[in-house]
């Protein structure tokens, strides 16, 4: 509604599979090779997302992927098949760590970088490679690769103009939704502040199309389509002090996303908590990354580097999460 369909389907929905396949304990640890605690939490959050891991089990990108070099689908398919079918208890990512140049240019070896931006380069890469094949597409078919249908949604900005009504709606791609904390405690309270409208008037006004001048109007942001996998960044570092908001902000285990959506009456959007990477430390420069993540046993464990602890899920609900991640 309100947004072109896709001329090619790259990836069929129905073969994308939500629950595991198979049931087994948490695979192997990540050795650390100098401030890469980044890499390896940001890689076990990725490794135990069901519906990537069941595709990158069935080894059914490399079987087809005609890629010369670089493929970032084919990299986390050897990692995520080696971390969970592995005899030892840890393993170095070294298929990883010898492209951590490729995934993003300004990564430094040696140096910590920023979980999140991690996560976004890794996914855009692994959407670069499921494009690598298809030339000229149209941005609705572009959000049909199994990645985009596990990660992407869509966002809706409406603006209304207080003058004439006049409604202007517009959308745009998500992999994951960065959510303002400072007035917030908990997640949902950040969601409710993220979709409550914005008032344009003074400098920040709108000019509305209908009207034909600066006007006061409101600015409304929902999530439009629903992803498969919702990745939620509490945005804890000042871009500009490199600070921390070390605030507990509270999440809870299940989340109904139906009220922050365009149409927020209907069934609810159930999703359940599987991952959870979190920051210690005062500021974005400095600390460690580690994570909590829900094996397809259905037991939670802490992956510290190479250590992987079984741990209940209260205390996998009670970190200073920095992301956030929830399967439908």
């Amino acid at each position: 509604e309100g947004m072109a369909p896709p001329k090619r389907i790259l990836f069929p929905p129905e073969k994308i599979c939500m629950v595991w396949q198979q049931r087994r304990s948490a695979g192997a640890g990540l050795f650390n090779v100098g401030n890469t605690c980044f890499l390896n939490a940001v890689l076990q959050c990725l490794t135990y997302t069901p519906p990537l891991a069941n595709y990158l089990l069935s080894r059914e990108h490399s079987r087809a992927c005609h890629q010369q070099g670089f493929c970032m689908m084919c990299i986390m398919e050897a990692h995520v098949n080696k971390v969970l079918h592995s005899p030892v208890s840890a393993i170095l990512p070294v298929a990883v760590l010898k492209v951590f140049r490729r995934i993003g240019e300004h990564f430094q070896p040696g140096r910590e970088e920023d979980a999140h931006d991690f996560l976004c380069c890794t996914v855009n890469a692994m959407q670069r490679a499921c494009l690598s094949a298809s030339n000229d597409l149209d941005l609705s078919s572009q959000s049909t690769t199994i990645v985009y249908q596990i990660f992407g949604g869509f966002l809706r900005s409406r603006v209304t103009c207080f003058s004439c009504e006049a409604i202007s709606d517009s959308y745009e791609a998500f992999l994951d939704v960065p959510l303002d904390i400072k007035a917030a405690s908990s997640l949902t309270a950040a969601l409710e502040d993220f979709v409550t409208p914005e008032h344009l008037d003074g400098d920040n006004c709108f000019k509305c199309n209908k009207c034909k001048k600066n006007v006061a109007a409101s600015k409304r942001f929902t999530v439009h389509c629903a992803p498969k996998v919702l990745t939620v960044c509490l945005k804890r570092f000042d871009c500009f002090t490199g600070g921390k908001i070390s605030k507990v902000v509270e999440y809870p285990e299940h989340l109904d996303l139906r009220p922050y959506m365009s149409q927020a009456d209907g069934e609810p959007l159930h999703y359940s908590l599987y991952a959870v990477l979190v920051h210690s430390g005062v500021s974005c420069h400095g600390g460690h990354y580690f994570c909590y993540t829900k094996a397809s046993n259905g037991l939670w464990y802490q992956m510290d580097d190479e250590s992987v602890e079984l741990r209940c899920i209260d205390t996998a609900l009670r970190q200073q999460a920095y992301l956030l991640f929830y399967a439908r």
